[in-house]
């Protein structure tokens, strides 16, 4: 049976709060694990008007307050962003406060111009080039498989689940390399996913955390009692990706109805081309297009994304989804 989790950005809406935008997530959080959902993860962006996941260990740990059981974890934090010795504290801690239940999945893609490499302190791109090296030095940190001068406390010995991110064949690779399991961002890079995959899979190196490969695989999703309402739904997060390719990006704006027919050719090509990696319409609809995706991809889990201005339209089509989709298989 495919697993199904959820990735969510912490979206600020139009007219809304830090507050709400938080308060959302956690509610979102509770529906997850309410309904059965293997994880939760959260993503690090800044700088972003209409995303609040920036300080991302602290909103898990807000999340990991909200829930019982379900996992929580990154997904991701942006390692060259970081060091790696910040990391494994932090999410020590976050292992020691929730046992069990964290997963740290890491990518490599900095996402910050200069000003934000300025405010950061950080030389991204040479950071970028160290990532390898600092995954080994971080998994090393948590588990102590490699002397190490300094002793990350909390974080040696975390029961912490470390996955590799990507939305390239170098992630892939990396992946395979080390033995993690790999989650790839479809849900806006669908570009390479079936040669990335193809690539993991076949070189993949059974490690002490993982004997055979294993795959999840990022879908928009938008589930509603009509296709109309749910095409409608999904127009926050499209108006937000095309406002964040034009470089306007801001907060999630209000739906609007039948939005793609008034677009230009160009951002209707760009939505058209994300929507290979995902499914909007009746629960029926939604079950048809993320079988479908399955069967393409073999995915182990499929991370369900997609942002809405009204919170708990978004929580309605989780719950529809997830229960549209109970039986599918790899």
């Amino acid at each position: 049976m495919t697993k199904f989790s959820v990735l969510d950005l912490v979206p600020v809406r139009e007219g809304g709060t830090l507050h709400e935008a938080f308060a959302a997530s956690a509610a979102l959080a509770v529906k997850a694990e309410d309904v059965g959902c293997e994880r939760f993860w959260v993503a690090e962006h800044h700088a972003m008007d209409g995303i609040a996941g920036g300080a991302t260990s602290v909103v898990l740990a807000h999340i990991g307050n909200a829930t019982r059981r379900i996992r929580i974890g990154s997904g991701g934090i942006m390692l060259p962003n970081h060091t790696p010795f910040q990391i494994a504290e932090q999410f020590g801690t976050l292992d020691a406060l929730f046992p069990g239940r964290i997963d740290l999945g890491l990518g490599r893609a900095p996402g910050a111009g200069p000003e934000l490499q300025r405010a950061l302190r950080k030389n991204l791109n040479q950071a970028s080039e160290f990532f390898p090296q600092d995954v080994v030095e971080l998994r090393a940190l948590l588990t102590g498989d490699v002397d190490l001068p300094v002793t990350a406390t909390p974080g040696l010995g975390a029961n912490v689940e470390l996955w590799m991110l990507g939305s390239s064949l170098f992630g892939a690779q990396l992946a395979a390399k080390l033995g993690m399991p790999y989650a790839f961002a479809a849900h806006f890079a669908p570009d390479h996913l079936d040669a990335a995959l193809a690539v993991y899979r076949r070189d993949f190196q059974p490690s002490s955390a993982l004997e055979k490969p294993y795959v999840m695989v990022a879908m928009n999703v938008f589930a509603a009692d009509t296709d109309e309402a749910a095409e409608t739904l999904a127009s926050s997060q499209q108006q937000s990706f095309v406002a964040l390719r034009t470089g306007k990006p801001g907060k999630l704006p209000a739906p609007i109805a039948d939005y793609t027919a008034s677009l230009p050719a160009p951002a209707g090509a760009m939505l058209d081309h994300l929507g290979q990696a995902a499914a909007v319409g009746t629960p029926q609809k939604v079950r048809d297009q993320v079988d479908a995706f399955v069967q393409r991809t073999a995915a182990d889990e499929i991370i369900l994304c997609g942002s809405t201005f009204d919170p708990d339209a978004r929580l309605r089509s989780l719950e529809m989804t997830v229960d549209a989709c109970a039986k599918i298989a790899v």
